[in-house]
């Protein structure tokens, strides 16, 4: 029997899968009035300059929360992301400097880091450690080679990237000199991520292993190929989104990533990502982290203190993780 056969008998509804569901349109609802609160209580909310910086720092984190997204469908989940990304930055940065074309070195990288998430599914699947173990783990083995590579110091690209114009371009360059070619890219990649999560084959694999890793084994479907796999696609999209950060911002500042998996996790989950699996939309996803971006838009622009800001998106991380807690519970009363 083929895996769709068997897919189609299994409890999974795919119908759940809808363009628009409830919880985003509601996230789309708040992040409105987010907007129109701060438009008349801040008057430098709504300058085109401080937008340009909230669109420019959520296409490079809206990378990085589509490969989460997909690893939390999966039931997974990559603490690695923020050092995966640094350490694809410090790749790049390294081979440009030593004569190599920019966008060799940046397709280093992401091989780089794509077999670093093989060897993260191989641990998971074939050793059976945990996701939060393993990843825990390449936080810092990543962190730790970023140091070793830079000997702890930032890597500045202001002149090599003055000889590479069309790879500058990738990050600093804008459209018709108003919007960002950092913004138009990230929409091109959520476009084409949202589709492939939404129509493939290959993504129903990753939500029926999700939402029940036995029946989609007992289904026929290879679950270590799948969780192989998310692993990679998470590691890809970090890496992705560092080659853009190394363009935009001309160097490696040593501390990039730091924190970041915390806000894609947050974005993930307050976009309606289970946290058990089985459950998610890149749109949902992006619009979670839409609404983490405004909030500490606000926070700056309002000149909260720094650690009152980590504080406060801790605080929200929290509360994406309970009300995902509460909701799955109240989902397994409704279904006993």
């Amino acid at each position: 029997m083929s895996e769709i056969s068997n897919m189609e008998k299994g409890k999974f509804n795919f119908k759940k899968l809808a363009i628009f569901q409830l919880r985003e349109i509601n996230l789309l609802l708040i992040i409105l009035a987010i907007i129109i609160g701060l438009s008349f209580t801040s008057p430098y909310f709504a300058k085109w300059a401080n937008i340009k910086v909230v669109l420019g720092s959520l296409s490079i984190d809206g990378i990085v929360v589509i490969g989460m997204t997909i690893i939390l469908i999966s039931g997974g989940i990559d603490l690695s992301v923020g050092s995966m990304m640094c350490l694809s930055m410090t790749i790049i940065a390294k081979l440009f400097l030593k004569g190599m074309n920019p966008w060799i070195a940046a397709v280093m990288a992401v091989i780089a880091c794509a077999c670093i998430g093989a060897f993260i599914g191989f641990l998971v699947t074939r050793v059976r450690l945990s996701h939060f173990i393993v990843t825990l783990c390449f936080m810092g083995i990543c962190r730790g080679i970023v140091h070793t590579m830079t000997t702890g110091t930032p890597t500045s690209l202001v002149r090599a990237l003055t000889e590479a114009p069309k790879f500058r371009y990738l990050g600093q360059g804008q459209i018709g000199g108003v919007l960002p070619m950092t913004v138009l890219l990230f929409v091109i990649i959520a476009i084409i991520a949202e589709v492939f999560v939404r129509n493939s084959l290959l993504m129903r694999l990753v939500f029926y292993t999700g939402s029940n890793e036995k029946a989609a084994a007992y289904s026929g479907i290879n679950v270590k190929r799948v969780k192989i796999f998310t692993c990679m696609a998470c590691s890809v999209f970090a890496a992705l989104a560092g080659m853009i950060y190394v363009n935009k911002f001309s160097g490696v500042p040593i501390t990039a990533g730091q924190g970041l998996e915390m806000t894609a996790i947050a974005s993930a989950v307050i976009g309606g990502v289970s946290m058990n699996g089985g459950k998610g939309s890149i749109l949902g996803a992006i619009l979670g982290l839409s609404l983490m971006a405004l909030v500490q838009n606000g926070m700056t622009l309002f000149n909260v203190p720094a650690f009152w800001q980590d504080l406060i998106r801790y605080i929200i991380v929290l509360v994406a993780v309970v009300i995902d807690a509460i909701r799955q519970n109240v989902a397994m009363r409704r279904t006993e």
